[in-house]
């Protein structure tokens, strides 16, 4: 999914959820969509394309971000940033 979301407006959702650096976790999985969006935009950072991640390796770099760390995969399939096999064992950055 693409959305257009100007640097200034990603750089204060950013700010506003990763209050303790864009490195760390956040406290609350934002609601409005755009924020969603912002959040797994960067969250998908922590990935890197072309690599093959069992799913508790994606569900152990998720927790470095949120508790809920089964919502967050389930967005990023959702929102199309990420991919998985039908039996969700595998996952990848969707190129």
């Amino acid at each position: 999914m693409k959305v257009a979301i100007s640097v200034e407006k990603k750089k204060k959702v950013l700010q506003t959820y990763f209050k303790n650096g864009l490195d760390k976790g956040i406290e609350i999985i934002p609601r409005k969509e755009m924020k969603k969006i912002i959040i797994l935009q960067h969250i998908l950072k922590r990935f890197n394309k072309g690599r093959k991640y069992p799913e508790k390796e994606v569900n152990n770099i998720l927790k470095t971000v949120h508790v809920d760390y089964v919502s967050l995969r389930r967005y990023l399939i959702e929102y199309g940033f990420m991919e998985r096999t039908d039996d969700c064992s595998i996952y990848w950055v969707k190129e």
